[in-house]
């Protein structure tokens, strides 16, 4: 029986993602930038019945937020988190899905080929000119979701980018997103969805561990908070 209820409670999710991102299509031109992203995520948390608890707060002065990454709501549930206008960095894939791949070329996310050699100098292009633009720059450096409660190794674009332009950077730990929407294993349930912002910093070269250091830090927070859950 949970495993039933789990698999429609996936099914009801998918359907309320996806009237968000129509919803994000048809205002996108209607309201100033970037609440048609807000607008849509803050529907799909709403009638999902999972709201977002943030721990800690976002640095207004941050460059680039650095999250783990586990479902696919991920992005909808730090956008509910921030009125800043976020810039998401994904895998070139995404932006040819039927329906999802309008929804984020409207927000003029960064597309990375990451099967091509020139992906990082694309990368760090397109990065420097959406920080000119004022933008925060939101990158998932395990590259794709993780499927367990370990963190993939984080992979050194996001170190080289932060580097490169010495951002402030803020780590951000999502807990257990794939609890509430799982699309590999086609399951959900309805809750509460905790994101803990750490402290930031200042990006440097001259520190080459920071970002294995990082890692570590952001596994330990997320331990420690999915510890409380199952408690």
């Amino acid at each position: 029986m949970k495993t039933i209820f789990a698999r429609i409670n996936w099914l009801y999710s998918l359907v309320i993602i996806l009237i968000g991102l129509g919803i994000k299509i048809l205002v996108w031109k209607l309201v100033p930038k970037p609440y048609g992203s807000k607008i849509a995520s803050c529907f799909i948390h709403t009638f999902m019945f999972n709201p977002v608890k943030t721990v800690g707060k976002i640095d207004p002065e941050a460059k680039m937020l650095i999250a783990n990454h586990q479902s696919d709501i991920d992005i909808s549930t730090l956008e509910c988190t921030t009125k800043r206008n976020l810039v998401w960095v994904a895998k070139k894939e995404l932006f040819s899905v039927p329906f999802f791949g309008l929804a984020i070329r409207l927000s003029d996310d960064i597309p990375v080929d990451r099967g091509s050699k020139a992906a990082l100098v694309s990368l760090v292009r397109e990065t420097k000119k959406r920080l000119d633009q004022g933008r925060c720059v939101v990158m998932f450096p395990e590259g794709t979701r993780s499927s367990g409660p370990n963190m993939r190794d984080f992979k050194p674009g996001a170190k080289m980018i932060a580097d490169k332009y010495e951002l402030r950077v803020q780590p951000v730990v999502l807990i257990n997103t794939s609890r509430y929407f799982d699309l590999k294993n086609r399951s959900g349930q309805t809750g509460s969805i905790t994101v803990v912002y750490l402290d930031s910093f200042i990006a440097s070269k001259e520190n080459k561990e920071w970002l294995t250091d990082l890692q570590v830090t952001m596994q330990e927070t997320y331990d420690e908070y999915v510890a409380k859950l199952d408690n």
